[in-house]
C-alpha cells in the first residue's frame, strides 16, 4: 500500500511541476552592455533593432508564447564602464541573462563577476583566445558569434591542404580594441606549432606607416596574411607589388573582421593616380570574411535592420551589407537562451541555475536567422568562413573561390577557383628594388595615347628619313649620267664645229 501512495505522489509532483508544461511563462530580466557611441559597429542603436526582432519573432510561436523579455540598457563604452553597469543593477536585483559586453577589455570583468553570480552571459564580442578556458572564471560566457580562434582554423586548414610552410604576420595594433592584435594572437596559435611564423606590428594611428620597408622583410615567408585598415592594406599590396612580389612565390591574404562591408568589388579604388596599379595589385590578394547568407528570412531582416538603422540617423550605404555579424550574433542570442531555458526548466530547474544554463546552450545546433548556429563543447560557435578574390581583372571584380566549414573541417571549392593561385612555383627571394609607376599618375586610356601617339610619331620619322635617304640615292645615280650627256653633246658640238672650220 505505502509503495501505491509512494507511486501516486510521485506522479501528482511530476504533472504539477511548471517544467513538464509544453509552454514556458517566464518573466526574464535581460541586461545588455554595449557603447552608445555609434563609432562601434555593436552600438545599441545598432544592436537594439536586432533584439527587439529576435523578441518578437519567439512572442510569435505557441511555445515560447509565454516568455517575456525586460530588457535593460548600460553603457559599456569598451571599458570599465560596463562593470560598474552590472554593479549597479546589483543595487536593484540580479538580471537573469546578460547580453554583451563585446570588446575584450569590458567583457572579462564582466564576465568574471557574472560566472560568480551564477548569471549566463552571452556575447558576440569577446573573441580573444583568452577566453576559450572556460572552466574558471570565464565558466558562464557563451560566444554566439565565431572566434579569432575559429577563424584562424580556416588558415590552418588551407595550411595543411595545400603544403604551405611559413606565414607572416602584419597587423595593425591600435592599442584600444586592439581587434588585429586578437586577431592575429589566434592566427598564431594555431599555425606556430608546425610552421614558422614571423610578423611585423604598425601603429596607423600614432605613426605614418612605411609600407614599403614592411615588404622589404616578408621576402622569406610563402603566405603573407594582413590585418589592418583598407587603406594600409592597399599601400602594403602597392609596395609589394612595384617589388615584384606578387607572383608566384608569396600569396598574399587579408582579414576582413565582422562581415562589415564588402570587401571586395572596389575596394583598391580611391580615385587617385594609383588605382590603375592598385587594381593589378589586387588581382594577387585574397580576402578572408564570413561566410555570407543567402537566406530570405535573412533578406527580410536585413530590410529590417537597415530602415531601423536610418531612422537612427546611422549612415548606411546603398549598396553594401547594412547588417554584421554583431546584430546577428545578438538576434541569435536571445533564441540559443530560450531553447536553453526550455529544456532546464522542464527538466525541474529554474531560470535562475544560471550555470545549468550555460551548459544547456553549449554543444547545440539550432537556425539562426542568417545560418545554422553550431555551438562546440567549450560554448564558442564554430564558424563557416569564405576566400574571395579577384576573378575579373579587367573589371576588378571579386568572388568567393572556396568556403570552409568549421563545423566538419571541410572545404568548398567554387568553379572560380584555380589552383595556381595557391600553388608557390619558386622559392621566395630578395624582394627586387621596387619599380616606378609606369603611368606616371594618369589613366589607363591617357597612357595608351600617348603610347599609340608616340608610335606613330616614330613612324612617320622613319618614313621621311627612308624617303629622304632614297631621294638622295636616285639624284646621285641620276647626276653622273647627265654629265655624261652633257659631255657627249659638247663634244659632238665642238666635232662639228672643228669640222665647219675646215670646210672654210
Amino acid at each position: 500500500m505505502s509503495c501505491f501512495v509512494s507511486l501516486c505522489l510521485s506522479i501528482w509532483v511530476a504533472l504539477m511541476m511548471p517544467g513538464r508544461t509544453s509552454a514556458l511563462n517566464e518573466n526574464i530580466d535581460v541586461l545588455v552592455i554595449l557603447p552608445l557611441n555609434n563609432s562601434y559597429l555593436f552600438s545599441y542603436q545598432r544592436v537594439f533593432p536586432a533584439i527587439e526582432y529576435a523578441r518578437k519573432t519567439l512572442g510569435k510561436g505557441d511555445l515560447f508564447a509565454g516568455l517575456k523579455f525586460n530588457v535593460l540598457y548600460e553603457n559599456s563604452a569598451c571599458g570599465m564602464d560596463a562593470l560598474f553597469g552590472l554593479v549597479d543593477k546589483q543595487r536593484d536585483e540580479r538580471p537573469d541573462l546578460i547580453l554583451g559586453p563585446v570588446c575584450e577589455y569590458s567583457a572579462a570583468p564582466v564576465v568574471r563577476v557574472a560566472s560568480h553570480w551564477n548569471i549566463p552571459v552571452i556575447s558576440a564580442g569577446a573573441l580573444a583566445t583568452g577566453f576559450t578556458t572556460k572552466n574558471s572564471e570565464y565558466s558562464h560566457l557563451t560566444r554566439i558569434a565565431p572566434t579569432y580562434l575559429k577563424m584562424a582554423e580556416t588558415f590552418q586548414a588551407m595550411f595543411g591542404h595545400f603544403d604551405w610552410r611559413s606565414a607572416y604576420l602584419i597587423y595593425d595594433d591600435d592599442k584600444d580594441e586592439r581587434n588585429c592584435y586578437f586577431t592575429m594572437e589566434g592566427v598564431y596559435t594555431v599555425l606556430s606549432e608546425y610552421h614558422i611564423i614571423d610578423h611585423a606590428v604598425l601603429n596607423s594611428h600614432e605613426e605614418r606607416v612605411d609600407a614599403d620597408e614592411i615588404i622589404k622583410s616578408v621576402y622569406g615567408s610563402e603566405v603573407i596574411i594582413m590585418c589592418a585598415k583598407a587603406d594600409t592594406v592597399r599601400d602594403l599590396m602597392l609596395a609589394a607589388h612595384r617589388r615584384k612580389l606578387t607572383s608566384d612565390s608569396h600569396i598574399f591574404f587579408n582579414i576582413e573582421l565582422f562581415n562589415s562591408s564588402s570587401y571586395g568589388d572596389g575596394s583598391w579604388k580611391r580615385g587617385d593616380k594609383h588605382d590603375y596599379e592598385a587594381k593589378a595589385a589586387y588581382g594577387f590578394l585574397n580576402t578572408v570574411t564570413l561566410l555570407r547568407s543567402t537566406k530570405s528570412e535573412f533578406e527580410k531582416f536585413s530590410i529590417e535592420m537597415k530602415k531601423s538603422l536610418q531612422q537612427s540617423n546611422i549612415p548606411v550605404c546603398g549598396d553594401c551589407n547594412a547588417v554584421n555579424m554583431f546584430m546577428e550574433g545578438f538576434h541569435d542570442a536571445l533564441l540559443l537562451y530560450a531553447f536553453a531555458l526550455r529544456d532546464v526548466v522542464s527538466s525541474g530547474l529554474t531560470k535562475k541555475d544560471g550555470l545549468d544554463i550555460t551548459h544547456s546552450m553549449w554543444n547545440q545546433t539550432f537556425e539562426g536567422i542568417a545560418s545554422q548556429v553550431s555551438i562546440d563543447a567549450n560554448g564558442d560557435r564554430n564558424g563557416d568562413f569564405s576566400v574571395i578574390r579577384m576573378t575579373d581583372l579587367e573589371a576588378g571584380t571579386h568572388e568567393t573561390i572556396l568556403n570552409y566549414f568549421g563545423t566538419n573541417g571541410s572545404f568548398q571549392i567554387m568553379p572560380s577557383f584555380k589552383r595556381e593561385w595557391f600553388s608557390l612555383k619558386t622559392i621566395p627571394g630578395p624582394p627586387l628594388p621596387p619599380q616606378p609607376d609606369q603611368s606616371c599618375g594618369l589613366g589607363v586610356s591617357a597612357v595608351t595615347g600617348i603610347i599609340v601617339g608616340g608610335v606613330l610619331g616614330i613612324s612617320l620619322l622613319l618614313a621621311f628619313y627612308f624617303f629622304r635617304k632614297n631621294y638622295r640615292i636616285t639624284i646621285e645615280r641620276r647626276t653622273p649620267r647627265e654629265e655624261c650627256d652633257i659631255g657627249k653633246h659638247r663634244q659632238l658640238r665642238e666635232d662639228s664645229i672643228r669640222s665647219n672650220f675646215s670646210a672654210a
